[in-house]
């Protein structure tokens, strides 16, 4: 039987209290009921007392959101839970999250509290935070650090004074993930009345476990995980709501567990809270980076486009994200450059596919991702492409504010390599000038055009000229993420045409 697991999300709480992040009210109420739409069960709306702009959001939050419970936080301290208790008067389901350290290391050094004085603070805190509400969820903050005895006789505490909710916060992220989940087994088989109440899991990623914690802790029963979107949080972050998500449906059948969650709605609440947090989202970002329905490897390719789920194990259109995307680079295969040179409604003769294959993986070696305009001008060029009497091997340019532009230019010609340098009034006219010195042909450059035909400071260069050679007038073009190759190449392209203009 497929059992249900909360999701309380912290992205107001604890995701703002990420270095950097400061979202106002407004920002605040967008993120709020982009959740709602979400369908999380908890949204923990701020920490009252921490700020006057923490107690509004949670005010206002509170008279919008009717469908969700909205949580407050508030320190095992009587002012912090009668401000929030005020803060959520408005709530159509509130839930006061109070909490005290149960590790030694933080009562000792932080709060300067025995044992002993920390149960009486957990009792009174949550007893006091009744008054508010019925649905009171109780912290012991680091517990994975805690004596497991004296863990269990603070939970105890919390369930007889009236806490519903019980969580299990590995607050700076040291569980192992077999550890985590021994650690619930061990709370549901010592703390007595845990069976009527939830167990909830707070997870920190700074050993890049808090997911995997989290996972595991619910495979072992616990009933509620707490998570932010993008993973953003203290430090590390926490665990990332659209992973959670996302493992347990794929993984259901394996797991028996489901959640609420909208999950069309993924994408668009990481873009809104990466837009409004500033908090950029890594491209191999699980989930929601821009990769991860991406392909550019050959072989990967080759797998997608006979059957998706060669490579893919989720669906783009089921979190909300645009479809899957073959990536054109170096390391694309020829499978992939045909079907989108047919996409795009280009047309390559049989002889003319390796050549413009060749002519793609050259400059996806200088440039990497090539868009459908480099595409277009790749194959347009192809089209066009004469036999090469001359054909360039390389070239060389010098040039400067204070000083006189030189190039070396390297020509085969019918298999035999030719070199020459020259000086010019800037690098192109250089460069031509080398290429007259090879060639012996006297040739008027009429007209001389270039212009972009990609966005980015890679963008590809096209270069179109017009020389004049006798009465005879003919058109090079040539193409490269380099304007003066492009325009080494578009003259030697006219160059060729002559040539062949005479023989014919």
């Amino acid at each position: 039987m497929t059992r249900k697991i909360y999701i309380f999300d912290t992205t107001l709480r604890d995701g703002e209290q990420a270095p950097g992040i400061h979202l106002n009210v407004r920002e605040k109420l967008q993120i709020a009921d982009q959740l709602d739409k979400l369908n999380v069960d908890v949204i923990e709306a701020g920490f009252p007392i921490s700020s006057k702009s923490d107690f509004n959001s949670v005010v206002e939050i509170s008279k919008i959101i009717k469908n969700r419970r909205v949580a407050a936080l508030a320190r095992a301290v009587d002012k912090d839970i009668d401000v929030a208790g005020e803060a959520l008067a408005k709530a159509a389901y509130p839930v006061i999250h109070t909490f005290i350290s149960s590790s030694d290391i933080h009562l000792e050094y932080q709060f300067k509290k025995t044992r002993e004085e920390a149960l009486e603070l957990a009792q009174r805190a949550v007893k006091r935070a009744r008054q508010y509400t019925d649905t009171v969820e109780f912290s012991a903050m680091d517990a994975t650090r805690s004596d497991k005895d004296f863990l269990c006789k603070m939970y105890e505490v919390a369930i007889k004074s009236g806490a519903k909710v019980l969580n299990v916060p590995d607050t700076v992220g040291y569980a192992l993930p077999e550890e985590y989940a021994a650690l619930i087994d061990y709370l549901i088989a010592n703390v007595k009345g845990i069976e009527n109440v939830i167990i909830s899991v707070h997870c920190h990623n700074d050993l890049g476990l808090a997911v995997a914690n989290s996972i595991m802790a619910a495979a072992h029963g616990a009933s509620q995980i707490e998570v932010a979107v993008n993973g953003i949080g203290e430090r590390a972050g926490n665990a990332a709501l659209e992973e959670i998500a996302m493992i347990i449906d794929t993984r259901k059948k394996d797991l028996n567990l489901y959640t609420d969650l909208n999950l069309k709605e993924i994408m668009r609440t990481s873009t809104l809270v990466r837009h409004l947090t500033g908090y950029s989202v890594a491209p191999n970002k699980a989930i929601v980076g821009k990769n991860v329905f991406t392909h550019e490897a050959g072989i990967h390719q080759d797998g997608m486009l006979k059957h998706k789920s060669t490579y893919e194990i989720m669906k783009p259109e089921d979190i909300g994200s645009q479809p899957t995307r073959l990536l054109l680079g170096k390391h694309s295969g020829r499978h992939a450059f045909i079907k989108r040179v047919k996409e795009l409604g280009l047309i390559l003769k049989e002889d003319e596919v390796e050549k413009a294959f060749n002519r793609f993986k050259d400059l996806a070696e200088k440039k990497g991702e090539i868009s459908d305009a480099d595409l277009k001008a790749i194959v347009n060029n192809e089209i066009r492409e004469i036999e090469e009497y001359f054909k360039l091997k390389y070239y060389q340019v010098i040039n400067g504010s204070s000083i006189k532009a030189t190039a070396t230019v390297g020509l085969e010609v019918n298999g035999a390599l030719f070199e020459s340098a020259a000086y010019g009034d800037g690098p192109v006219d250089a460069s031509f000038k080398a290429i007259d010195k090879i060639t012996g042909m006297k040739v008027d450059l009429l007209d001389y055009n270039i212009e972009a035909v990609s966005e980015g400071k890679d963008a590809i260069g096209s270069v179109k000229m017009i020389v004049k050679s006798n009465d005879l007038e003919v058109m090079g073009s040539g193409i490269s993420t380099d304007v003066i190759e492009a325009s080494i190449k578009s003259y030697i392209d006219a160059l060729n045409r002559i040539v062949l203009y005479n023989k014919e």
